[in-house]
């Protein structure tokens, strides 16, 4: 992929971040959240589990419940962690597979409505392209959009 050097330089790092949270997107907590399903696992009480976090029992239950409807905030999360002698461990996995698969797909979309757009016109003025430079022309319009990412493409 040819990108900005900085830019790929930037991608291909979070890239490399990402990867290791591949393993761990089929990994489901139980419906009544990580917070309660360790806790019982470790046979602890929402009294012993409140008492570690400075808060009450009926606060533990409003936790786990926030947590498990997905209403829970991250500072929570890593305060209910702490407490668990455990690290909150955070990231995002791309859909596609990667950042520049993803920017891969969505610079060709934008560049085969440019390509669409022209086509019209030039086709209007009788001066319609082969099917060959069509492929040339949007080959090297998505990795010109590529190496720039410009901010338009996420519109």
């Amino acid at each position: 992929m040819k990108l900005a050097n900085g830019r790929l330089i930037l991608i291909r790092q979070l890239d490399s971040k990402i990867v290791s949270f591949k393993s761990l997107i089929s990994i489901k907590s139980s419906p009544k959240g990580w917070i309660n399903q360790i806790r019982t696992g470790l046979n602890m009480s929402q009294v012993q589990l409140a008492k570690r976090l400075g808060i009450t029992a009926p606060a533990i239950i409003d936790l786990e419940r926030r947590e498990a409807e997905g209403a829970i905030t991250l500072k929570s999360l890593k305060e209910a962690g702490e407490a668990l002698n455990l690290k909150l461990v955070y990231g995002f996995v791309p859909k596609d597979g990667t950042l520049e698969a993803m920017i891969e797909q969505k610079a060709r979309e934008q560049a085969i409505e440019i390509i669409k757009r022209t086509s019209v016109t030039m086709k209007l003025e009788d001066q319609e392209n082969s099917q060959s430079r069509l492929e040339e022309a949007l080959l090297e319009l998505t990795n010109d959009i590529k190496r720039e990412v410009p901010k338009s493409l996420w519109d």
